[in-house]
């Protein structure tokens, strides 16, 4: 066994990552649990280390992916250390360390998808990270992530996209210098409103268009709304007020997909 004490230098460092502030200092993120390492191993997700229970031995399902070529070094530990660096109750035989990624706009404007969703204060993990997998599931070509979200590595966030957040570009920033730009490249920016005239199933979603989905309580920021191009509605027949973030966008991104299958 490689490390078999939770006093270990690296396993504090590895455990430091629960946090933001040493995710950011650090530049890297942990993903737990056996699936979560298969989609970033079969992405090419730039690893640094899988780390896993020494006493189970590499999990059945990773077997034969320990190959030179991988480039990642394989660490085998104690449950105790396993114990330590993760976050859930019930702690999966298995965590990866992952160098964070940086992904410029261009990426974004580039893509001849032209579907986008754009997250205004989502302060929710588990709705960031319901998004993500949703914007994956339409074929979206990614997220931009504003000031005030969810944070996109939270471990919590990244179980939510069950491994989605391996296979598209999300990209994060200020959503008041993002979106004029988007706007100068014919980005169309659509939101939703209670009071908006147009059903999202009579708009055009063949177009270009980043949809903006708001904080949870308040909605998009006054700043970001000055900035949109249309305001649509999801019609409902029930009684409820609203939606969850992540229900409204999953919404819109299928009728949007759906438009584009036709």
């Amino acid at each position: 066994m490689d490390i078999v004490s939770p006093q270990n230098t690296r396993v504090k460092e590895w455990a430091q990552l629960l946090e933001k502030k040493h995710r950011t200092r650090q530049h890297k993120y942990i993903i737990e649990g056996i699936h979560l390492v298969q989609e970033a191993l079969r992405a090419g997700a730039d690893l640094e280390c899988i780390v896993y229970d020494g006493e189970q031995g590499v999990p059945k399902e990773l077997a034969g992916q320990e190959a030179p070529l991988q480039r990642v070094e394989w660490i085998s530990v104690s449950p105790a250390v396993i114990a330590k660096c993760t976050d859930t109750m019930t702690p999966q035989p298995v965590f990866a360390v992952v160098h964070k990624g940086r992904e410029p706009l261009q990426s974004l404007l580039s893509s001849s998808k032209g579907l986008v969703v754009v997250l205004d204060s989502v302060q929710d993990p588990g709705n960031v990270g319901t998004i993500i997998r949703s914007a994956d599931a339409a074929g979206a070509a990614g997220v931009v992530l504003g000031a005030g979200c969810a944070d996109v590595y939270n471990p919590k966030t990244i179980r939510s996209t069950m491994g989605s957040l391996f296979h598209l570009p999300i990209v994060e920033g200020q959503l008041e210098s993002l979106l004029p730009e988007a706007k100068a490249a014919g980005v169309k920016l659509v939101s939703t409103s209670l009071q908006a005239e147009h059903s999202c199933y009579s708009y055009d979603f063949t177009q270009t268009v980043w949809l903006v989905i708001g904080n949870e309580g308040k909605g998009i920021s006054e700043s970001t709304a000055q900035l949109v191009d249309d305001a649509i509605t999801i019609p409902m027949q029930g009684q409820a007020e609203s939606l969850n973030a992540a229900m409204a966008a999953t919404i819109l991104l299928f009728e949007a997909m759906r438009q584009r299958m036709v």
